[in-house]
């Protein structure tokens, strides 16, 4: 197995962990060591000699420490994380990428805003499903605009959330629409000030 074949592997793992169990990346242990600490790690590392080898102390570091996580994981969750693996892989390459992507978009953001995003995620779970295929519907509609309207959406929306409640009753009004409740009843679906 090649260099970038292993790491592609553990990295696979890695973005199956983050996806189906909402991993962080400083959760896994707190260890800041590139070399193996005990037997299990020490087995890992024989197995692949090689490839162990190549890595750099980060990608050590790296792998030390998703597998440290893997281990603490109890076996339902290693069973979802490796069935959510088998789906990753039997992805088409550009679809792979996009995961990867998002994933990189997703450790990015600040940890307020991932616990404001998993809120309303869970939010989104406890709607009726007509509900929750009125949203997909709306989310693809948007997907399906030109990139110069989806622009001057996002805009509009981002005016929006910048009004106090206050001026939006009033814009509501003027516009003859009822006050909606959603954000109020759900405030992790709305964006942040």
């Amino acid at each position: 197995m090649s260099r970038r074949a292993f790491f592609f592997r553990i990295a696979s793992v890695l973005v199956v962990l983050a996806i189906s169990v909402g991993a962080h990346p400083t959760a896994a242990g707190a260890q800041d060591v590139s070399e193996p600490s005990n037997a299990a790690e020490r087995a890992l590392v024989a197995k692949y000699p090689d490839e162990w080898s190549k890595l750099t102390p980060e990608q050590r570091q790296r792998v030390l420490a998703n597998y440290r996580q893997w281990q603490q994981m109890p076996p339902v969750e290693r069973h979802l994380a490796e069935q959510n693996y088998q789906q990753f892989r039997a992805l088409p390459p550009e679809e792979r990428q996009q995961v990867l992507a998002g994933l990189r978009q997703w450790r990015k953001l600040p940890e307020a805003r991932r616990n404001q995003l998993r809120e309303a995620y869970a939010h989104y779970k406890l709607l009726p499903p007509h509900q929750r295929e009125q949203i997909m519907q709306h989310y693809q509609r948007f997907q399906s605009l030109p990139p110069d309207q989806q622009r001057r959406v996002l805009n509009n929306y981002n005016k929006w959330q910048r009004l106090t409640p206050q001026q939006r009753e009033n814009l509501r009004r003027r516009w003859g629409q009822p006050k909606r409740r959603r954000n109020q009843r759900y405030p992790a679906l709305s964006k942040p000030s």
